[in-house]
């Protein structure tokens, strides 16, 4: 069966928000290259774990690794635009296909202004309507290529914590920063995002994937 693999992950440079990098070794010096990372726990494509938001909640060393791979539903929600708030009824059809240990990856394009001023500010996001209604369902993971999935606007930071709670803290694994969901061409793929192994800590960077059967 032959398999189509889409790199859902933002590249990590030096210079992006929450990235840097040293030299610690240099093949003309040492005989080998290698490089110190300084990673901010949310730079780029990245996983919140309930510590984020909760209290003593659970760090990204405990996520469960089921929810962050297998089969997850794309849903595109292109039609809503910057600062627009995605509501239950704009997931249209696909919304009776969204129960218990769902996957659900919301398409907005917003990864198409990642090297733009407006990225962090202007970005379509989840109302808190529809994060209580995704949790009474019970679904597993949410990922969607905003940076966050609520506003990071200043005046709106009641709103992004009242979201985030609400998920975290039913451990609905969140992936925030993907991109290329455009490049999809099945509702339903293989999704993988996997955290680095970091004891205490409230997310991590992942390298997301989808897998699409011919």
């Amino acid at each position: 069966m032959t398999q189509r693999i889409v790199d859902l992950s933002l590249t990590l440079y030096p210079g992006m928000r929450g990235v840097d990098s040293d030299s610690a070794s240099r093949i003309e010096v040492e005989g080998y290259n290698t490089t110190t990372l300084h990673l901010y726990s949310h730079a780029g494509t990245h996983m919140d774990a309930p510590l984020h938001f909760v209290p003593n909640g659970g760090t990204i060393d405990h996520v469960l690794l089921e929810k962050c791979i297998g089969p997850a539903l794309l849903v595109d929600v292109t039609h809503i635009g910057p600062n627009g708030l995605i509501e239950v009824a704009d997931l249209g059809d696909a919304a009776a296909r969204i129960s218990a240990g769902t996957r659900l990856l919301l398409r907005t394009d917003w990864s198409s202004h990642a090297e733009m001023e407006d990225y962090r500010t202007h970005m379509p996001r989840i109302s808190a309507d529809l994060a209580r209604w995704l949790v009474e369902r019970r679904i597993a993971l949410l990922g969607v290529e905003q940076p966050s999935v609520a506003s990071l606007r200043p005046e709106n930071r009641a709103e992004l914590t009242e979201v985030h709670e609400i998920l975290l803290r039913a451990e609905t694994v969140i992936v925030e920063g993907l991109t290329n969901l455009h490049l999809l061409t099945q509702d339903v793929v293989h999704f993988i995002a996997l955290p680095l192994k970091m004891r205490n800590c409230d997310g991590s960077p992942v390298r997301a994937v989808a897998i699409e059967e011919a």
